[in-house]
Order: structure tokens, then C-alpha cells, then sequence
């Protein structure tokens, strides 16, 4: 149950939205057990986003959401692979993009909960 939540401050185009899936739908697989079939995106583009004073600049933030618990070192694994993806799709530097983890213990779908 990952949810990504990507909000820039520059547009996403439909191609590149496109490419944010794909991608994020194999970084996702850093973490044991995630995979793109249960995974939730989600995009707000062209947001007002103001870093470090700066809110000319591009800017991300981007938050992770999981069912569960996971690590450190994977956490760090997918820092890092939200900022490349985020610099080569649409890029934003990684020194402009705040990534959060949220560890989730219910999460509801369909009806019910995990």
C-alpha cells in the first residue's frame, strides 16, 4: 500500500506524468515487499513552492507513504532515487526537493483495512 505524493512547482506535462509513473513505479520496489501494483501516485503541478527563501527556483516535495515499517538504508535508497528521477524528468535539482516517509500501520482499501 505505497502512496507517492509529488507536489511541484513546475508543470508536469502528460508525457512526463508518464514517465514520473513508470519510474516511480520501479523505485518503489526499493523497499521489500512494494511493488507498482498497489502503488497510489498522485501530482500537483505548478504549485507555489517556497525553499530556503526562494520561491522562484524549481522545488519539489514529495511524500512516501507506507503500510508498515521499513529501514534506513532503504529510506536513503529512495531519497535518492526520487531526486534523480525529479532532476532527469523534470528537472528540479536535488538540493530543491524534500522527500518525507510516513510508516503507516492501518491502511484502508475496498472496504476495509489491512
Amino acid at each position: 500500500m505505497p502512496c507517492i505524493q509529488t507536489t511541484t512547482s513546475v508543470p508536469i506535462s502528460d508525457a512526463d506524468r508518464k514517465t514520473l509513473q513508470t519510474r516511480f513505479g520501479k523505485a518503489i520496489e526499493v523497499f521489500p515487499g512494494k511493488t507498482e501494483r498497489w502503488l497510489m501516485l498522485t501530482f500537483a503541478d505548478n504549485t507555489p513552492v517556497c525553499m530556503a527563501g526562494d520561491g522562484d527556483a524549481a522545488a519539489a516535495f514529495v511524500e512516501v507513504s507506507l503500510l508498515g515499517r521499513s529501514d534506513r538504508a532503504h529510506f536513503e535508497r529512495m531519497t535518492a532515487e526520487v531526486c534523480d528521477i525529479l532532476r532527469d524528468v523534470l528537472s528540479i535539482p536535488p538540493h530543491r526537493v524534500y522527500v518525507k516517509y510516513t510508516e503507516v500501520d492501518h491502511w484502508g482499501w475496498n472496504g476495509g483495512n489491512f
